[in-house]
């Protein structure tokens, strides 16, 4: 679970029910439209994540790139992996999720986000303490949750494609500067940054190449059989 910016007192991770087909997040609900103290609850920007966060940051990028390098064997003539999602079930952020997408498929040329069926990763919005994150139960199903509380606070585009970074496999670095992409929260509410800066830009294009080959070595094993 990634939180792109919540207090040091919600550091608890989200329970997922297992053997569940897809996904879904209990907190999923109608909008808020409240505000008031609720927007404060991600004031602090003081939490760096735990190693559990880390490592569930691993597990989503994992379950994603095994997905889409499985229809990626498919077309192997291919030298992009498309990372297909579904939006649906966040209808409050569509046009957010279509930036965000628009600036990661911009900015790398190993991997593209494209919207449609057979999702590689969902989103959902609703309202939870603990912020927006992304989460996979570790069995290659996995989702992104954008909280509305904390989208009224923080910048909504940086929080979605901060989040589409784990999924595109960057970790949290809360220390960051607003330039990062990945400092989520840390740099404070009036970073209105939606891209990752070129070190990221290569991390990603680096990992998702490294996938490529992957998938090319395991082609020309299974050819010389």
């Amino acid at each position: 679970m990634n939180r792109f910016m919540t207090s040091l007192s919600a550091a608890l991770g989200l329970a997922l029910a297992s053997g569940l087909a897809a996904a879904v997040p209990a907190s999923a609900a109608t909008p808020d439209t409240a505000g008031g103290a609720s927007q404060q609850r991600y004031a602090g920007s003081s939490y760096t994540g735990s190693a559990a966060e880390r490592a569930d940051n691993q597990a989503f990028y994992a379950a994603v790139m095994k997905s889409a390098l499985a229809k990626q064997a498919a077309h192997p003539y291919l030298r992009t992996v498309t990372v297909t999602y579904d939006a649906s079930n966040a209808p409050s952020f569509a046009s957010e999720i279509a930036g965000a997408a628009q600036i990661w498929n911009s900015s790398e040329r190993n991997v593209q986000l494209r919207a449609g069926s057979n999702a590689d990763f969902s989103y959902y919005e609703g309202n939870d303490s603990r912020g927006s994150y992304a989460s996979t139960d570790g069995h290659g199903q996995g989702y992104v949750f954008l909280d509305y509380s904390q989208n009224q606070q923080y910048y909504p585009v940086r929080v979605v494609a901060h989040e589409t970074g784990h999924v595109l496999g960057l970790p949290d670095h809360y220390s960051g500067p607003c330039s990062e992409l990945m400092s989520g929260g840390g740099p404070g509410t009036s970073c209105t940054n939606p891209y990752p800066n070129a070190t990221e830009k290569r991390r990603v294009d680096s990992l998702w190449a490294n996938g490529l080959s992957a998938v090319a070595k395991n082609a020309s094993a299974d050819a010389a059989r």
